[in-house]
């Protein structure tokens, strides 16, 4: 059964072209290579919601605890935390359609 890990943030206000930066350099080439494929990335432009939703998946629940229990999410995600706020993450079972 194929997972989705879920992710929402905010952006720290004046890191914006830091955190892009990130995100293309290090961040995403991180979870590939830990096992977490990316599959998308919204852009909340209105509203009262996360600024950020991505999200990638795993083949299954004990690859994804493994990506999710390794040292190199551990600093991936230390990381990320010098660029955003309000992190939160899920892993849920991957419909193929969006999902919150």
């Amino acid at each position: 059964m194929t997972v989705k890990l879920i992710m929402t943030w905010d952006i720290m206000p004046g890191r914006e072209q830091e955190y892009f930066e990130f995100v293309v350099r290090e961040f995403v080439p991180g979870m590939q290579k830990i096992g977490i494929q990316p599959t998308e990335a919204w852009f909340t432009q209105y509203g009262d919601q996360p600024q950020i939703l991505t999200g990638g998946i795993a083949e299954n629940l004990a690859l994804m605890q493994k990506a999710l229990s390794s040292d190199d999410w551990q600093q991936l995600h230390g990381h990320l935390g010098e660029y955003v706020t309000n992190f939160s993450m899920k892993v849920v079972k991957a419909s193929g359609g969006f999902q919150i």
